[in-house]
């Protein structure tokens, strides 16, 4: 059985470098406009004043695949959950450079914001280069395990899509095999070719760029609810 506590407690830092006085600004003044609400359930109205298709981004980073992502699809509704304040301010750069009013944030952990959505609401789910937590005493702390995953299943809708991305050989063989394990979603590969070639309508982030000139191999899965 799953342990609740492992699977809802939210492992990383925070902050890192100190805000700059525009960063700040922004976090003072914009994230309050588009922050996810604290309590109560959650669904595209509530979020967005209409009926929409949703996304989520778990761990967004610095916001370019979410920024990206939402330009792409002006018709659905974009959330993005970072526990990690500078990344926060990076997406928001993104919200006001780009306007981009389909985006709502939230500075925390991501199963926070998951339990609160209707069953079935979700069009898409993505897990863009997670905390591999590298050690095998600390496997219990990935995102990749049934806890998270029960949860993401079961407010995809079916033929919903999942999305993950890793530049960690250790990662990717888990999840692989984490997910070899599940009858509720189907992996959208049938050759080497479709997991190791970012989709067309997959934006690259800086990360990614970051671990292709290490001489990282990354990994792109796709799968669908069933």
């Amino acid at each position: 059985m799953n342990d609740p506590a492992v699977i809802r407690r939210l492992y990383g830092r925070r902050q890192g470098h100190k805000l700059r006085t525009g960063q700040a600004a922004l976090v003072e003044e914009l994230l309050p406009q588009v922050a996810v609400p604290d309590t109560g359930p959650l669904d595209a109205a509530t979020l967005f004043g209409n009926e929409r298709p949703l996304h989520l981004e778990i761990g967004f980073g610095a916001g370019e695949h979410l920024a990206g992502q939402a330009a792409a699809h002006p018709e659905a509704g974009f959330i993005g959950c970072e526990p990690f304040l500078n990344g926060v301010v990076g997406a928001l750069n993104h919200i006001r450079d780009e306007a981009l009013d389909n985006v709502r944030l939230h500075m925390g952990d991501a199963l926070e914001v998951v339990e609160r959505l209707p069953d079935a609401s979700l069009e898409r789910v993505y897990l863009l280069h997670p905390d591999p937590w590298p050690k095998a005493r600390h496997a219990k702390r990935r995102m990749m395990n049934h806890g998270p995953l029960d949860a993401i299943a079961a407010k995809l809708r079916p033929g919903g899509e999942f999305r993950l991305g890793t530049d960690d050989p250790t990662y990717c063989r888990w999840s692989m095999m984490v997910m070899n394990q599940r009858r509720d979603f189907v992996w959208q590969a049938s050759e080497a070719a479709d997991f190791l070639t970012r989709p067309a309508d997959w934006p690259e982030t800086r990360y990614e760029r970051k671990a292709r000139r290490q001489g990282h191999e990354v990994w792109y899965f796709r799968y669908v609810r069933v």
